[in-house]
């Protein structure tokens, strides 16, 4: 097997950030360490092993990008690019340990309370600790923004959510210090539910990646606007998109064209879409499919808006796309969407088929049942 090499900018740009990620957590760990020993600290101990797990994460993190970057093979011919999804559902589920963690440490101390002893030193080095992690979570989560990569994002995300628990010990231990009140059990139970919370979102979204979820709907909206620029095509339909990794989609789309094209002109438009498509959007069009459109046929015209005006009384019904009337075949055929709204999309589409069947006996209806997979 070839040995996977990070010389993507993109790769080369999550590496770094992980490293330095890496490095400042290993390093808050082990002062963070020393403290919650010498002051008996079960928040502060607590806070050092979240930063272990960070530093776990980034690790993660540099391992799933190149596994990720390795070049297509015979077995997994689209790459492997989703493998930065599973490093960051990885890295989601570290974090929901680590709260869980704290969770049960935390109300173990509620029911069995230690006073710790906080010197001024370990209060600087806490205060310290907490600007040194927001400033590593924004810059962590900026660098995944800029690169699309949510293993990034969620370590971003992590390491500001510990600043919070941070800012939270610190603020119990000033309590404890000044006033004698013991709070560090309780604000731990507060933040570990959030760290919970967030670690749940995380992974929520990363599952979604991986399982498939809809385009975002500018997405979708701004590359068929492309695909229509396109002089002599009419609509564009079926918009389709395959994820396999950040910044490696690829689909297929249909477009409506004029039924007396030849195949040459049709080949020729569709290079220039997919083009376009991949010149503005970075997506790959492996495939573009045809719809035929009647051109100067007043009766065709005619046909198709008393379908539509059938079409009006069933409001799961979005979209009819890909009308075509064939008059020596006696054939009507068009494709809907169907809202998943509806109770039972097959049916409503066998129904709306016998209705118009019964308004043209004389034609063979066709109806192609699309789903509802972009805007």
């Amino acid at each position: 097997m070839e040995s996977a090499k990070i010389n993507d900018p993109r790769e080369k740009t999550i590496a770094r950030v992980s490293i330095i990620s890496i490095i400042a957590n290993i390093a808050l760990a082990a002062f963070k360490a020393l403290v919650g020993i010498a002051s008996s600290s079960i928040a502060i101990i607590l806070d050092a092993v979240n930063n272990l797990s960070d530093a776990l994460s980034s690790i993660i993190t540099i391992i799933g990008i190149k596994l990720a970057g390795r070049k297509p093979d015979k077995k997994h011919p689209y790459g492997h690019g989703r493998i930065e999804y599973i490093s960051a559902s990885i890295i989601s589920a570290i974090v929901l340990y680590a709260g869980l963690t704290a969770l049960k440490e935390s109300i173990q101390k509620i029911i069995h309370p230690e006073k710790p002893n906080y010197s001024i030193s370990a209060l600087i080095i806490l205060a310290a600790a907490i600007l040194v992690k927001l400033i590593l979570g924004h810059y962590v989560k900026s660098a995944g923004k800029k690169v699309s990569s949510k293993a990034l994002e969620a370590s971003g995300d992590d390491a500001k959510n510990d600043a919070i628990l941070s800012a939270s010990v610190l603020a119990s231990a000033l309590a404890m210090k000044f006033f004698g009140i013991s709070l560090e059990a309780y604000v731990g139970v507060l933040i570990s539910i959030f760290i919970i919370k967030s670690a749940i979102e995380m992974l929520q979204d990363t599952l979604d990646d991986i399982l498939g979820s809809r385009l975002p709907s500018q997405t979708a909206i701004s590359i068929k606007e492309t695909i229509c620029k396109t002089p002599g095509v009419y609509g564009a339909y079926d918009l389709f998109l395959n994820d396999y990794g950040p910044n490696r989609l690829q689909g297929s789309v249909h477009i409506e064209v004029d039924d007396n094209m030849t195949a040459a002109q049709i080949d020729e438009l569709s290079n220039k879409i997919s083009m376009a498509v991949y010149k503005e959007h970075r997506v790959i069009l492996t495939a573009v499919g045809i719809y035929s459109k009647n051109t100067n046929d007043e009766y065709a015209v005619k046909i198709k808006e008393r379908v539509l005006k059938i079409l009006e009384g069933y409001k799961n019904v979005l979209q009819m796309h890909g009308f075509y009337l064939d008059k020596e075949k006696k054939l009507i055929k068009f494709d809907i969407i169907i809202s998943f709204e509806s109770k039972n999309r097959e049916a409503e589409c066998k129904e709306i088929q016998e209705i118009i069947q019964k308004n043209f006996p004389g034609y063979t209806i066709q109806i192609n049942l699309d789903s509802d997979t972009s805007d």
